[in-house]
């Protein structure tokens, strides 16, 4: 008989985790290297898959420790050697970024049955080359290496990607750059362009940098200070546009809920203590997101109904994520994009999420990388779908004015606009200054390219050859 212990069991886990990185890396035929990230590489394939009209490259980023990235990047439609390029970065965290480009902005979506693909006229990459990148480790196809439990880290992997992506594709390199993001990208994003503004401006300190051309960051109903967004819960799901979605008596308890919550909130600041932060997240579960959810309302759109007996994320509200999710993990895609056929892919890894939460990282404010980078003249875009609950506009349209700026009160002065897409539709209201806009989005939920496709397509387009909205 023989008795496996743990450490055995986890013996056995590591050789099959390297005999799996070994099999999928045998189907990727490019190495690509950089000489200031000695331990990061990247893997790279030319699948022809989703868009096979353009140029397309994925594989992996590969980091010694054991970490393993997944990513998938498509040439612009349009004009390829002047188009800018965009990087494009889910939430969650641990929402695999595949769910961005199949379900929103990518160049194509998934079919009803899960086996085939439909072509997206409305992707972003109709003008821009655009980058989706599945990170932190664990996420989507990525794998491997310790689990990642902070911003910061994973945007120094991020930052080794574009400079070894961009040193082989040079001719990408010299073009305009900008990042692009939903929901916990309101987090990553931020960060992420802080390295990069911080080594464009230090190139001595590192040989061989390539300067990255960032032009902007633009994200979508993003979590970014839940101090001051977390107020707005209760207006909005008892007082918005939409009317209100639960009861008086519910609407009462969560306005006073809602008034310890921001207590926790202020006390996970101050002390900078997981536990205290960890306390604010079950407290958002209990008291904020559990009676909406047994409202049987959308946390993603407060204008649908969702059961989410059977599922604690977003699918159980959009079935579609499914269908991602079941063609993901078909053998011949795997094949195609250079992943091992015995790698099961999950959309959403709740583990991740959990990590972050128990870090005590989940519910940092960004302010300060927003306010260096519109103070060095990168421009930023806060979009948000006006029905969304759990980032929802109010809360965002509030943070926008508290960011502290040399541009602030300038910001708060400027008019509130229509914005009018190309096709004529009056389809939100903005306000901006200098390099700062916010974008509300009329009858759109958290997935705002899904709900609003070619509304977005409009904003982007606009957003990206620096026009006005």
């Amino acid at each position: 008989m023989i008795i496996l212990t743990h450490s055995k069991f986890e013996t056995i886990f590591l050789v099959l985790n390297l005999l799996l990185c070994h099999l999928a890396s045998a189907q990727l035929n490019k190495i690509l290297t950089h000489d200031a990230f000695p331990e990061h590489k990247i893997k790279l394939k030319e699948p022809h898959l989703c868009d096979k009209t353009v140029q397309q490259y994925s594989g992996y980023l590969d980091v010694n420790n054991g970490k393993h990235l997944f990513f998938w990047f498509f040439e612009s439609r349009n004009n390829p050697k002047e188009d800018p390029v965009t990087l494009w970065i889910n939430g969650g965290p641990g929402v695999s970024s595949l769910e961005g480009l199949y379900f929103e902005v990518g160049p194509c979506l998934i079919n009803s049955e899960g086996n085939g693909t439909i072509f997206n006229p409305y992707s972003w990459n109709n003008n821009s080359s655009i980058i989706f990148l599945d990170q932190p480790t664990y996420t989507g196809y990525s794998y491997g290496g310790d689990d990642v439990s902070d911003t910061l880290t994973a945007a120094l992997d991020v930052y080794a990607f574009l400079q070894i992506f961009f040193q082989e594709f040079h001719n990408y390199a010299k073009l305009d750059f900008h990042l692009a993001g939903e929901s916990f990208a309101g987090q990553w994003l931020p960060v992420i362009a802080f390295d990069i503004n911080k080594y464009n401006h230090n190139h001595d300190s590192i040989r061989n940098l390539i300067h990255i051309n960032l032009e902007s960051i633009l994200i979508g109903n993003g979590l970014m200070n839940p101090l001051v967004q977390f107020k707005y819960f209760p207006d909005m799901a008892c007082n918005s546009s939409y009317g209100p979605v639960l009861n008086h008596s519910t609407c009462n308890q969560m306005r006073k809920d809602c008034k310890k919550l921001i207590k926790l909130v202020k006390k996970c600041y101050d002390s900078k203590n997981a536990i205290d932060c960890m306390n604010v997240v079950n407290y958002l579960d209990d008291k904020i997101y559990q009676p909406y959810k047994i409202a049987g309302k959308n946390l993603c759109d407060i204008r649908k109904s969702c059961n989410y007996i059977y599922s604690n994320d977003s699918s159980a509200c959009y079935p579609e994520l499914k269908d991602i999710v079941k063609y993901s993990n078909r053998e011949d895609v795997k094949t195609e994009l250079g992943i091992n056929s015995s790698f099961v892919f999950h959309s959403h890894n709740r583990a991740i999420l959990n990590n972050f939460r128990y870090s005590g990282n989940f519910i940092n404010p960004i302010d300060i990388y927003i306010s260096s980078l519109l103070e060095t003249n990168i421009r930023v875009l806060i979009y948000a779908g006006d029905s969304d609950y759990k980032c929802n506009w109010l809360g965002i349209d509030a943070w926008t004015k508290v960011v502290h700026w040399s541009g602030t009160k300038g910001f708060n002065k400027a008019n509130i606009t229509p914005w009018i897409t190309a096709s004529g539709n009056y389809s939100g209201e903005f306000r901006t200054f200098k390099g700062f806009t916010f974008l509300r989005i009329f009858e759109s939920g958290h997935f705002v390219s899904h709900d609003q496709s070619v509304s977005s397509l409009d904003f982007f387009n606009r957003w990206i050859f620096k026009k006005d909205l």
